[in-house]
């Protein structure tokens, strides 16, 4: 009698078993690029729904995206804005930092950003496209942008290997909007 007392609590702690997380870790930025602006929030980063979860996804080669059992360090939405902000913060110089804006002066510039794709896949190339948008707050010219871009990665690392593209994918992004969207 004890014993089927204490099946629903076994079955609860079972299903609590700790996931593994992985964390992106951002390679280094070695370029400078000048900007028009010395001062840039990141305002808004916006993924689609499998690559805002938690979990980490890969797209199969039918197209069907499969969640896996390992998560993200950090919620995806926040960990892109954020490393989007500081890789433009190191490669410009400019003070750039993501919303809400930390400074008493207004920033001269905002950025947003909307993936419609945000993918690693099974054939080894995370992929990446969607638009930028830069608000000029000073009565300057406003830009906006499309982006695609991807990133090859060996497969038979893991997830470790779809981090490491993650991080260099959303480098080489804000590289292209510092060249392309804040010049």
């Amino acid at each position: 009698m004890k014993i089927l007392t204490l099946l629903p609590l076994l079955l609860v702690l079972a299903a609590c078993s700790t996931a593994s997380r992985i964390a992106v870790q951002a390679p280094a930025v070695t370029d400078n690029i000048p900007i028009s602006f010395r001062t840039v929030e990141v305002r808004d980063v916006s993924l689609p729904a499998y690559a805002a979860a938690d979990e980490l996804s890969q797209q199969a080669e039918d197209g069907t995206i499969v969640e896996s059992d390992v998560l993200w360090a950090d919620t995806p939405e926040r960990a892109v804005a954020l490393q989007v902000s500081e890789n433009l913060s190191r490669l410009t110089r400019a003070r750039v930092a993501s919303e809400p804006w930390p400074f008493e002066a207004y920033p001269q510039a905002r950025l947003t950003v909307r993936f419609s794709e945000m993918i690693a896949g099974t054939n080894g190339v995370f992929r990446i496209s969607g638009q930028y948008f830069v608000a000029n707050l000073e009565d300057g010219p406003e830009r906006s942008g499309l982006f695609d871009l991807t990133q090859p990665y060996d497969v038979g690392g893991g997830p470790s290997a779809i981090a490491r593209a993650r991080g260099q994918i959303i480098l080489d992004l804000s590289k292209l909007i510092a060249r392309e969207g804040l010049r």
